[in-house]
């Protein structure tokens, strides 16, 4: 039941009462605060749901006057607990077609008519909208549109009193029907008060009370109206009397609209919404209440952006739950108001049961004695999977439970500078001298410490750009673009040094490092509902890891022949271009992936996250080769740039800085994000290799790094991937909320405090993460037990002289696996006269001895896993 108390307010009043606000934004109702009647059942009994009905506010709300250029506030209706989506015409479509929508009632009725419509088909609307306004008998009459299926209706009927009415209120109870009314919104009140002199209000009640009959007017009608009600979502409800701007209403309507009749209705509608369980959408209210922004001129009428917010309600009621329920519809989770997120599936029940009771059982277990060490991994390996699994399971419940709050993102300029301000702050401060820099040591190039403060404080800008949501701001998403191109530029070069340094292409360097990238991202879809192209930056990164694996992989032997290695370089690249670009090929292998393994990836959204940043990893591949031939004693290449003098410095220094700049000002002319989009593969590089060489002209700047940033760089992955949702929500629509603080003066729903709350436990949930994805992938990788220890790859993980694979097949002999029992602390029970014994104990050897037993292992059950996921 939609709930509320109407103020009543005094023409004279000049501040709004606090008591009544509050009144209005939540009436503690004994009867169910839900959808009302019937229709709960079928839209869920959700409590965001009882919430949103009762109150909300704006989030963009104008304390001042508006300023030149800015964007229109009174844009993000914010209902308390969930996300009010912004339903387009495909939304409306899908679900509502071959139905209709009909509203009835006066000139506010209409202008909801024409949000609704602007939504279905904005420029026919727009042509429609504008031959009413010059015809001025369309004002006064009915209106119909429809588009995509769907039939959208306006029957004038200011008093209530037309045949046209009553035969749409028995075609609404009419099941049956071939176009049934999934929406009817009955709504009036102001004729009423201006053109009855006689005993206005009681001709109100009495026409309201007509409505009323066919909603529950008597006892059989109610329990045979419950019956139906309850198989179908269907909606029948009435609007508010919508309170106008006394002050600047006209004359005429002054003199006879009055706070005195407003209330009194507004009073009866209550009474029927407390005592006969009518459905009335009292949200409405509160979007102009004490709010003299949300009117037009005359006082009378809102805003479009006001309409078309409680355009945004109505539909959200109505289609929130039918879009949850429908086959095929996943994430995004965004419609989060009227609606829950759906049974979990065996699969989520199991991994919920892993993560909360299995793993701490056999954690708890193992460090007490109680089971045998060789029948279970050890304490510290248990204790990184029960990390892992305990974090799936959180995401699980913070982004698909209505235990949290989720609230909608809203960007300033001025919070977005607040936090950039803080983390600078921070950052300088932590500033330190390099370890490796003790005995007057110089550090290299691109040291491990400054590409991970640089993965660092970039990582902190990307969160705070999502945090905040500045990809709605040209020039921030031009940021974030060339950052994401740091990114890949240092997965090619760091992966290329890796290579060309040591020569190390075995299957455990590949393993390692895809199983380190993938395992959070490959878990989550699972738990999630989402997709592994969902955490796009996983995949990206693995992909361009495994092009720089096979470029310089194939004629590995010649990779000292400069020419050979850049003409292999080249040919990479022209490959991956054309295989991007010309259409059909990579949707043939996204088909055969489809039909093989149910995987479902969409071929435009990689093809264009893929050719986005195709050049940059390219250029870190060749920076490689240049900074190895630069300072490889056996190379004499570029000698004279081995000790620079410093003119030359200067000189780069400057140009870098000049680089940058100006690629600054040309970005400024792009209009739009196509047209910059269009230019980022070729400029990218520019700046990335400006900073690059200013970070490392100074002896200073290279042995000096910030240790905060760095520290947030080792787990740069985990931040990405859980930012989704644990510190996000709706897959990243909006904002997790405790739901703990109300609203204050300077802040919307008390985000700031959850902001402070949350921000650090998701950074040190991210790092803990991190470690434990180290911990696992070394276990997964060596085939045993590993040291208590976390380092960026699987491989520093293992002990060379018991752990190293002796060839690309991953196998050891029996004087290694000795040494590797012998470190369990445990007994091979399956290994008998150097025989394993049953199918179990084959199985074991081979999964302890042969690496690609353990990665053929691992692709087979994502594969079950892909077929019976439901």
């Amino acid at each position: 039941m939609l709930v509320g108390i109407w103020p009543f307010k005094r023409k004279d009043a000049k501040k709004a009462d606090l008591s009544q606000q509050q009144k209005l934004q939540g009436i503690a109702d004994e009867r169910d605060p839900n959808l009302g009647s019937g229709a709960a059942e079928t839209l869920g009994r959700t409590r965001s749901c009882a919430l949103r009905s009762k109150a909300g506010h704006w989030i963009d709300h104008p304390h001042g006057p508006q300023k030149p250029g800015k964007t229109a506030p009174l844009q993000l209706w914010s209902p308390p607990g969930c996300l009010l989506h912004n339903y387009q015409a495909n939304d409306i479509s899908a679900c509502l077609e071959r139905k209709k929508i009909v509203l009835v009632g006066d000139s506010n009725v209409r202008q909801l008519y024409w949000a609704i419509a602007k939504k279905m088909d904005l420029v026919e609307t727009q042509a429609r909208f504008l031959d009413s306004e010059k015809n001025q008998s369309f004002r006064h009459s009915d209106l119909s549109f429809k588009s995509h299926g769907v039939n959208l209706e306006f029957v004038w009927d200011p008093f209530l009193n037309t045949s046209r009415l009553r035969r749409e209120l028995i075609y609404y109870n009419n099941e049956s029907a071939v176009e049934q009314t999934a929406i009817m919104l009955v709504g009036t009140g102001h004729w009423f008060a201006r053109f009855i002199h006689a005993n206005p209000l009681k001709k109100f009640k009495d026409a309201i009370d007509n409505v009323v009959y066919f909603m529950n007017s008597t006892q059989d009608h109610v329990q045979e109206k419950k019956i139906g009600r309850e198989r179908s979502p269907n909606l029948l409800l009435l609007a508010p009397i919508q309170d106008p701007l006394y002050d600047r209403l006209s004359p005429a309507r002054a003199a006879s609209i009055t706070p005195d009749k407003i209330s009194f209705m507004n009073g009866f509608l209550q009474q029927l919404s407390a005592f006969q369980n009518v459905d009335i959408i009292w949200s409405w209210a509160l979007m102009t209440f004490s709010n003299k922004h949300a009117y037009e001129e005359g006082g009378l009428h809102v805003l479009e952006s006001v309409a078309a917010r409680r355009a945004d309600t109505l539909l959200n009621l109505r289609c929130n739950a039918a879009h949850a329920g429908a086959p095929g519809q996943g994430f995004p989770y965004d419609r989060t108001c009227c609606t829950n997120y759906g049974k979990p599936g065996w699969l989520q029940w199991l991994s919920l049961f892993i993560g909360i009771c299995l793993l701490p059982l056999l954690t708890f277990g193992v460090s007490k004695g109680f089971l045998k060490q060789y029948r279970t991994p050890s304490a510290h390996i248990l204790s990184s999977m029960l990390v892992l699994a305990m974090v799936v399971s959180l995401c699980f419940y913070t982004d698909r439970t209505q235990i949290f709050n989720k609230t909608a993102k809203h960007f300033t300029l001025r919070s977005f500078e607040a936090m950039c301000g803080v983390v600078l702050a921070l950052g300088v401060l932590s500033i330190r001298r390099s370890n490796a820099t003790i005995g007057g040591k110089d550090q290299q190039f691109l040291s491990r410490e400054q590409s991970e403060e640089w993965k660092g404080w970039m990582q902190f800008l990307i969160l705070i750009y999502h945090y905040t949501g500045g990809s709605k701001v040209l020039w921030l998403y031009e940021i974030v673009r060339v950052l994401v191109a740091s990114y890949l530029f240092m997965t090619g070069y760091g992966h290329a040094m890796f290579f060309l340094q040591k020569g190390d292409f075995s299957l455990r360097r590949a393993a390692s490092t895809l199983i380190r990238l993938n395992l959070l991202s490959c878990l989550l879809p699972y738990v999630m509902r989402t997709d592994y192209m969902f955490y796009y930056f996983a995949p990206l990164v693995s992909f361009w890891f495994c092009i720089v694996y096979l470029t310089l992989f194939v004629g590995r032997s010649w990779n000292d022949k400069r020419l050979f290695l850049y003409g292999k370089i080249l040919a990479s690249a022209t490959c991956v271009q054309i295989f991007h670009r010309i259409p059909g090929l990579l949707e043939l292998v996204f088909q055969i992936l489809k039909y093989t393994c149910r995987i479902h990836w969409e071929a435009r959204e990689w093809r264009f996250r893929l050719l986005l940043d195709g050049v940059i990893v390219y250029v870190g591949m060749i920076v490689a080769v240049l900074y190895l031939d630069l300072t490889s004693p056996k190379s004499s290449r570029y000698q004279f740039l081995r000790s620079p003098p410093r003119l030359l410095n200067l000189f780069a220094s400057i140009a870098s800085l000049i680089t940058i700049a100006g690629v600054w000002v040309l970005t400024r002319r792009s209009p739009d994000k196509y047209d910059y989009n269009w230019w980022h593969p070729y400029i990218s590089c520019l700046p990335v290799l400006s900073f690059v060489i200013l970070r490392n002209s100074n002896r200073h700047f290279r042995n000096f790094y910030s240790s905060i940033f760095a520290w947030l760089g080792r787990s740069s992955l985990e931040t990405f991937t859980l930012q989704y949702h644990i510190w996000l929500a709706a897959d990243t629509k909006g904002l997790l909320s405790l739901g703990l603080f109300g609203r204050r003066r300077f802040q919307v729903d008390g985000r700031l405090q959850d902001f402070l709350i949350l921000t650090p436990i998701f950074l040190w949930i991210s790092w803990r993460v991190g470690i434990a994805t180290g911990v696992i992938t070394g276990y997964l990788v060596a085939g045993g037990e590993q040291k208590a220890k976390r380092l960026p790859t699987a491989a520093a993980h293992a002990r060379k002289d018991s752990m190293q694979l002796q060839d690309l097949s991953g196998k050891r002999d029996d004087g290694v696996k000795a040494g590797l029992l012998e470190e369990i602390g445990g007994q091979d029970d399956q290994w008998v006269g150097g025989k394993s014994v049953g199918w179990r104990g084959r199985f074991l050897q081979a999964w302890r001895d042969d690496l690609r037993v353990r990665v053929g292992s691992l692709l087979f059950v994502l594969w079950v896993l892909n077929l019976t996921y439901v």
